[in-house]
């Protein structure tokens, strides 16, 4: 593949491809074509033992920047860590499938991660309400601008009393470090092993920009009354002791 070819930037969106959520997936596609970063690769991950890519719109399917890699497994942590393997991109992000980003979102973090030399930059979360088209910030507790190493973990007093302290949604992040820590293998919450292993091992930076939509529905899985149960309260607390665990040892390698 030639330079001019290369992407410069890899999406990679789990999906089970349930039929309520490909009208989503499309609105997706949507927003990832209307980057002002022009140089981008998409890959769908579709996951579960009945997951039938054939139905990924073909709208989508024409579009040669798009890759489909199916998992026939369960669970979105080897969805993701399994698309890994298919990024020719130096940095990559993630979304999810009912999920959207604002058109600049790709460019500015991949441009302020090329200026400054971070493996990791991130933005701001909104929730986004599609029948009205409002969107409400989420103010997390990690503050605006650069972070050493380890730090975004202080910002997260114990895994009872919260998630972590950015969403791994909101980061651009360097393929290898990516890679490098990947996503465990945990049926939920896997996304916070992934945030803490990322911040844990470079310095980064959070914008003050918006650079993702989450999309508030009925059919979110995170707001399902059975979602904050034990796996998930254990998959906190694994993050939240990995990150410890992480800024310990990087800690004790100064000396």
């Amino acid at each position: 593949m030639s330079q001019h070819n290369q992407p410069t930037v890899a999406v990679i969106t789990p999906t089970g491809l349930h039929p309520a959520r490909l009208p989503f997936l499309e609105e997706l596609y949507e927003s990832i074509r209307a980057q002002e970063e022009g140089s981008w690769e998409w890959i769908i991950a579709p996951n579960g033992p009945r997951v039938d890519p054939d139905v990924v719109p073909s709208a989508i399917t024409r579009d040669p920047r798009v890759s489909v890699i199916t998992r026939p497994g369960p669970g979105p942590a080897p969805a993701r860590n399994t698309a890994l393997n298919h990024v020719r991109a130096p940095r990559v992000a993630f979304v999810d499938d009912d999920d959207r980003i604002p058109p600049l979102s790709l460019a500015m973090r991949n441009e302020h991660a090329i200026a400054t030399g971070l493996r990791w930059v991130a933005g701001r979360s909104a929730d986004w309400y599609p029948e009205s088209g409002s969107l409400s910030t989420w103010v997390c507790p990690t503050p605006v601008g650069q972070h050493a190493a380890g730090d975004v973990w202080t910002y997260w007093p114990s895994p009872e009393a919260s998630k972590p302290p950015l969403g791994h949604c909101m980061l651009l992040t360097d393929t290898r470090l990516a890679q490098a820590v990947g996503h465990g293998g945990l049926h939920k919450g896997e996304d916070y092993s992934f945030l803490m292993g990322v911040c844990a091992r470079s310095a980064g930076e959070l914008l003050p920009d918006v650079v993702y939509h989450r999309r508030v529905h009925a059919g979110r899985w995170t707001a399902e009354d059975a979602y904050r149960d034990q796996a998930e309260f254990d998959a906190r607390t694994h993050a939240w002791l990995k990150g410890r665990a992480e800024r310990e040892l990087l800690a004790e390698s100064t000396f």
